[in-house]
């Protein structure tokens, strides 16, 4: 039976791979769009922890991870002699990659925490059953870099804890590199491993020769890291000016973030809010389960003593210090306590858990901003067809098509996305509005409108619109509305809709209610591609 589901577990874990939804802007911004500009110089648009003065990420752990794989699929192509790869094509091939990780070493990590055979199988299918497992750790996001490190770094301090009568040269060098990387990766990292790490002293005290092994590897690794990341903000940097001025980017970032003044400006949460808010969002009935055991105490539960648990919860605490709390911050607690966890065979529980996931997973793993990908990716097609008949006969055919494109009640479209376009003439520019105010997003579109008695009329430039269905303000402009305005001089006309998209931002229970909210944005689901126009000319 845990065979067949975990198989079946594993085939929802591929569907949702694969499925371009879209959880958060770092998972295209810091990770994809830097690689896929830097090594196929596609448009990109670096974040700005790559263009500030003392950069604040390391670019030494996903090198590996997005930076190889769009480099071979470059050289296979320039073997073959075809051009480019694809955006559409790389872009799935890194989400493959982000599931062949966890697919195979964080379900292997799982299955040796599990200190009891007889638990093992459930847990990894528990596991293997989140939500959390099925989108966020197939993203290609920092945090689930994170979790396979942390797993693995716990994997590894308990073979060298538990091996006595070997020195463990080589795990210790493989853990120092895990540590490295970690680091480098998220400084969240030694949170998680900082109490676990304690049980290494007394085999350190025992075996000198792995706490040698373990600090030679870890400057060793520590000065390649610094190495790879002073040569990419510095390309044409001497190896002896990196040695001598090397950019550290965890000290960078730690210091940024010491700053409660800069995290204000990602917002800013209660200190309660990894406890009481994202850790029941990331656990569901689970963690339901394990804060109703804990009114048994002063007793303490049988999950709590394990060291995975402690890993999970001490990180927790202190990640709780900084003011800004997300819920993928704690990502790597998922498998911790979950592995902590023995599956009730309550009929209660397994039909609340297989709701909870299969809910949250649906949402977050296809429809949450499950537009953006797809219309970025079709955006050259839509431009060219929408410019064909009235550009090519007012122009004979020979026109440079440009468009400006505006964005609005969306995530940032990644620009790496729209790839090098096959037509040399077509220019595509990107703005990103955000969540401005309607009115005043609507005069940034009329100030690229053409005026009615101009030859600019007759230009090949499109102005194009992308924003939610649910955004009702857009209906006076466009065919949704029944009573369009007689006032109003735009027109919006509908070019390309995806219907599996649902903004989570645009909910406002507060000024709306909850039932006309969740009407509108869950019954207009859906993104679509406007082109915009003159309503008219007098």
């Amino acid at each position: 039976m845990w065979r067949r589901t975990y198989l079946l577990l594993l085939v929802i874990r591929v569907y949702l791979a694969l499925s371009p939804s879209y959880l958060h802007p770092d998972e295209n911004f810091q990770g994809p769009e830097v690689f896929a500009g830097r090594v196929l110089s596609y448009p990109s648009k670096l974040p700005w922890e790559f263009t500030t003065d003392k950069p604040i990420r390391s670019v030494f752990p996903l090198w590996p991870t997005y930076g190889v794989p769009i480099s071979l699929l470059r050289w296979f192509y320039a073997e073959t002699g075809a051009p480019k790869p694809p955006p559409q094509f790389i872009y799935y091939v890194l989400r493959g990659v982000m599931f062949l990780l966890s697919f195979v070493l964080e379900d292997w990590a799982v299955y040796e925490l599990v200190p009891l055979a007889r638990h093992r199988r459930a847990t990894v299918v528990l596991v293997a059953s989140s939500y959390v497992t099925w989108t966020y750790q197939t993203h290609t996001f920092s945090n689930s870099l994170e979790t396979l490190l942390v797993t693995w770094g716990l994997v590894l301090i308990r073979r060298i804890v538990e091996n006595k009568r070997r020195s463990s040269v080589f795990s210790c060098a493989v853990l120092a590199f895990i540590a490295v990387a970690g680091v480098f990766n998220r400084i969240t990292f030694p949170a998680f491993l900082a109490i676990p790490g304690l049980h290494l002293l007394p085999h350190f005290r025992r075996r000198p020769i792995s706490l040698f092994s373990f600090v030679v590897f870890g400057v060793f690794f520590f000065g390649i890291a610094v190495l790879v990341d002073t040569a990419f903000y510095r390309p044409t940097t001497s190896l002896l000016d990196a040695l001598r001025a090397p950019i550290i980017t965890p000290i960078h970032n730690l210091l940024y973030n010491s700053d409660s003044s800069n995290l204000a400006l990602h917002g800013l949460h209660p200190r309660y809010q990894h406890f009481l808010v994202n850790l029941p969002q990331l656990l569901g009935p689970v963690y339901v389960m394990m804060a109703i055991s804990l009114w048994s105490l002063p007793v303490i539960p049988t999950w709590l003593k394990d060291t995975r648990a402690i890993s999970a919860l001490s990180a927790t605490v202190i990640l709780s210090i900084f003011p800004h709390q997300e819920p993928r911050f704690l990502i790597p607690c998922v498998p911790l306590l979950l592995s902590c966890f023995r599956v009730s065979r309550s009929r209660l529980f397994l039909a609340t858990w297989m709701i909870f996931n299969a809910a949250l997973g649906f949402l977050m793993g296809v429809y949450h901003q499950g537009g953006v990908v797809p219309a970025q990716l079709a955006m050259p097609s839509i431009i060219a067809a929408s410019s064909v008949g009235s550009n090519d006969a007012l122009l004979g055919g020979n026109a440079n098509v440009s468009a400006t494109v505006f964005w609005w009640k969306t995530y940032s479209p990644p620009l790496w996305l729209l790839g090098t376009n096959d037509n040399p003439s077509m220019a595509i520019k990107t703005r990103d509005l955000m969540g401005i105010p309607g009115p005043e997003m609507v005069e940034e579109i009329k100030k690229l409108l053409p005026s009615c008695n101009s030859d600019e009329s007759k230009r090949a430039e499109s102005v194009l619109v992308v924003a939610p269905r649910s955004a009702t303000f857009l209906d006076q402009y466009t065919a949704l509305s029944s009573s369009p305005s007689d006032s109003s001089d735009l027109e919006l006309h509908e070019l390309w809709s995806y219907r599996k998209h649902i903004n989570l931002d645009d909910l406002d229970f507060g000024t709306d209610g909850v039932y006309p909210t969740l009407r509108r944005v869950i019954g207009r689901r859906g993104l679509t591609i406007w082109k915009a126009s003159k309503a008219r000319c007098d």
